[in-house]
């Protein structure tokens, strides 16, 4: 079983900056893509940036130049900071890693419980 345990989100004013994080443990064979979603109430869940193992990296358009993800492959942690920071990024942020376990070599999505981001204007 996997586990993902997200922190770093609150209150912030317009402008401010913020940085999430999300730590991966338990037992799995390898880590392929981590990466970060949203969702405002009442919306559905949207993606903010994705990371690959390799690196490689993918932001929705509201994301870019703003936001910037990154990750440990030694600590399986990903990390969003979040910058210029507008109230319309007011949301819960999930973060999530496509892991291959033991029992299977197919990759499963894993989530976090979500961490809320509040800006205020």
């Amino acid at each position: 079983q996997v586990q993902l345990v997200e922190s770093g989100g609150g209150l912030v004013q317009a402008g401010g900056s913020l940085r999430l994080s999300c730590a991966a443990s338990g037992s799995f064979r390898s880590m392929n893509a981590m990466g970060w979603y949203r969702q405002a109430p009442g919306k559905q869940r949207e993606l903010v940036a994705v990371i690959a193992s390799s690196g490689s990296t993918n932001y929705a358009d509201s994301a870019k130049g703003r936001f910037t993800i990154s990750r440990d492959n030694g600590k399986n942690t990903v990390f969003l900071h979040m910058n210029s920071l507008k109230a319309e990024d007011t949301c819960v942020y999930y973060c999530h890693a496509d892991v291959s376990t033991f029992a299977s070599s197919h990759y499963y999505r894993y989530w976090g419980q979500g961490t809320q981001v509040t800006v205020s204007s």
